[in-house]
């Protein structure tokens, strides 16, 4: 592809260094930088490589699991990219869209709104394009027999038709359709909710189920079974690394091949734990089937990894909070039943990213709290991690109107620029350790909350974590233990609280069709901003010279709002009630009016804000003797999404049958 497009230099917020590389539609494309992997010792530096070439190894696993189509297709863009000069200009400019838009979403799937987004030619057009590339050398994915036309009949209504497999995750499908044959990921083939209702699943996490004569099968993503070549390559890279890892680590990444040799449960705990139990080491990664927000039924996990070193600098805040766990459960304003005794086991490190794949990247969280297992939560604890480099590099690429445009006053706006990063980043670090690794269940459970809660537990998750952050954020706590200063704390609470309640009218940009949610986070920001909004006397909408505003108006009122609201989103955990859940979320979270939906879009159209952000990765380059040993391993920055994804996917093309 030709270089990226910047955005205009006054959009970025650094002078010294680039980190906002080009707007794709609706998407910024920015660098994260990892500017102390340079000072590690050489063998921290190599096993962040092995770990690396691991994480790029599994890509194609997510890519598979996100869509079944997903690899053919990625496989036929990428076949034109090398051709571009061949292919007419205007087809190429919507061809090139398409193609990051792809990257970035991994798949034709917004990873926000989980609706299917479409070529901007025409399939005559693309067809053309298609026969200039292959008149320069171009190779397709071509099936035996199959002509270049007939590739690209077959896959047109992938292309440009909505309506077909429109959602990837549809967890409040129209007209009480199946959330399982509304979703179009490569979870289920073939099944419905209702013929799970007698069928015990042995690999519940690890394993695609299809429905094959009438019967339900469990294709388990394991070594021999579903994704066998991948994960062969993963323990490959896995195992190079071992020798270079701290004793813990070691035990941690033997336990991982254990359990992508066998798949089962019992391996994934015994992993868990000792991932869990590896408290101090410079360098991690977190690498297997993880998170559960792209299943519908939030039972199946998505592959994901990452590869990490601790930011020293910047640990202070997140391990205070920590080191100081067992207070905030003891003072959480829910039901004491469901609070922990004796928390235990939180470790908690800002980090820097050097590389994330899979549902981790190029999206990727600012902040991680794990295993998701409860029973392991209550019983060894968690690890929490902060991305610091990727909280800076969303911080110095933000365009300073979508603050100002969503403000109601010119004071809201200078308190959201002077405090916004740092109560961000405070707030996101009590959500992951304090939010995620905080309370107890019911024992019938069985620690398993989510067999309970289906669909609805995700969100009742996030919003669990979010709600923790926001009460305690205003807890004069937090200036006994020196996170915040005592004159600054009560603009720090006024900073995230204003945020907070902007946010749920700014995130209605990223849905530009329909008229309700399907995002896990998306659905409790709205629901939390939403019942505050009716329930107290906290959050008022206005309006003024035609512009809808969320406003902050009351923050004792909002405390006190977030307090009450917590305690019931706990119980409903702690109990597993999907018919409350089910209702909070739909009364609050889930629908929107699309009038105002429009609105938001045309200002943030108006001032070319960006929906949603997509990061190009660090590059690491081993250095190696004339024996083949690695002697140093070269960081740089690619400044560039496509150079990128088809490093990522010509290191991995081979790994397919």
């Amino acid at each position: 592809m030709p270089p990226p497009t910047p955005l205009p230099a006054a959009a970025s917020a650094s002078t010294d260094r680039q980190y906002l590389l080009e707007r794709v539609g609706e998407a910024a494309v920015v660098q994260v930088y990892a500017d102390a992997f340079r000072d590690l010792p050489l063998r921290e530096k190599t096993l962040v490589w092995h770990l690396g070439q691991a994480a790029i190894a599994g890509r194609d696993i997510f890519y598979d699991q996100r869509y079944i189509h997903n690899l053919e297709m990625r496989d036929m863009l990428e076949a034109l990219v090398p051709h571009a000069s061949a292919i007419d200009a205007d087809t190429w400019t919507a061809i090139e869209q398409y193609t990051k838009l792809f990257w970035i979403n991994t798949g034709p799937y917004n990873n926000l709104t989980a609706r299917k987004f479409v070529l901007g030619c025409t399939p005559e057009a693309f067809a053309e394009a298609a026969r200039a590339a292959a008149r320069g050398g171009a190779t397709f994915p071509l099936r035996a027999g199959e002509t270049i036309d007939a590739l690209v009949a077959r896959l047109e209504p992938l292309l440009f038709d909505a309506a077909v497999d429109p959602t990837v995750t549809s967890k409040t499908p129209p007209h009480g359709a199946d959330i399982l044959a509304a979703s179009a990921n490569n979870l289920h083939v073939g099944v419905r909710m209702a013929d799970l209702d007698l069928f015990r699943e042995e690999y519940p996490l690890n394993s695609r189920l299809v429905k094959r004569g009438g019967r339900l099968e469990e294709e388990v993503y394991r070594i021999g079974g579903r994704y066998d070549a991948q994960i062969r390559e993963i323990v490959r890279h896995l195992e190079a690394a071992i020798p270079y890892a701290t004793e813990p680590m070691a035990r941690a990444l033997r336990a991982l091949i254990v359990f992508y040799t066998t798949g089962c449960e019992a391996d994934r705990q015994a992993y868990d734990i000792a991932w869990v139990q590896d408290k101090a080491s410079p360098v991690d990664t977190i690498n297997g089937f993880v998170e559960v927000y792209l299943d519908a039924r939030s039972i199946k996990g998505a592959w994901e990894a990452l590869v990490f070193y601790v930011n020293q600098e910047k640990t202070h805040q997140i391990q205070t909070i920590a080191a100081n766990a067992q207070w905030f459960e003891d003072h959480m304003p829910w039901d004491p039943r469901y609070r922990r005794s004796g928390a235990q086991g939180v470790t908690a490190n800002a980090i820097d990213i050097v590389i994330e794949t899979g549902e981790s990247g190029p999206i990727t969280p600012v902040g991680i709290n794990l295993p998701n297992d409860q029973a392991i939560r209550e019983l060894h604890g968690s690890k929490s991690v902060s991305l610091s480099n990727v909280i800076e590099a969303y911080e110095k690429s933000i365009i300073p109107e979508l603050r100002s445009e969503f403000s109601w006053t010119d004071d809201e706006t200078a308190r959201a620029v002077k405090w916004s990063a740092f109560a961000g980043e405070l707030a996101t670090n009590m959500h992951e350790v304090i939010g995620h690794g905080s309370g107890r269940v019911a024992e019938r459970l069985n620690g398993n909350p989510q067999a309970a809660l289906k669909e609805q537990f995700s969100s009742i998750e996030e919003s669990r974590a979010d709600l923790v952050a926001l009460y305690f954020v205003a807890d004069p706590k937090l200036v006994e233990l020196g996170l915040v200063a005592e004159e600054d704390h009560a603009d720090v609470v006024l900073a995230e609280y204003e945020a907070y309640t902007r946010n749920a009218l700014v995130q209605l940009r990223r849905v530009r069709e329909g008229t309700q949610i399907e995002e896990d986070h998306m659905r409790n920001r709205q629901m939390i901003v939403h019942w505050l909004m009716a329930n107290t006397g906290a959050v008022e909408l206005r309006r003024r010279d035609g512009k809808t505003y969320y406003v902050m108006a009351d923050a004792r009122a909002f405390r006190e709002g977030v307090g009450r609201l917590l305690a019931d989103v706990q119980r409903i955990k702690g109990e597993g009630d999907y018919g409350a859940a089910k209702a909070l979320f739909e009364t609050y979270g889930v629908t929107f009016d699309p009038a105002v939906r429009d609105e938001v879009v045309a200002r943030v159209e108006r001032l070319k804000l960006p929906s949603y952000t997509g990061f190009v990765m660090p590059r690491l380059d081993a250095v190696r003797d004339e024996a083949g040993a690695i002697v140093d391993v070269e960081i740089s920055y690619p400044l560039d999404l496509a150079s990128q994804m088809l490093e990522y996917s010509a290191a991995t093309r081979h790994l397919r049958p």
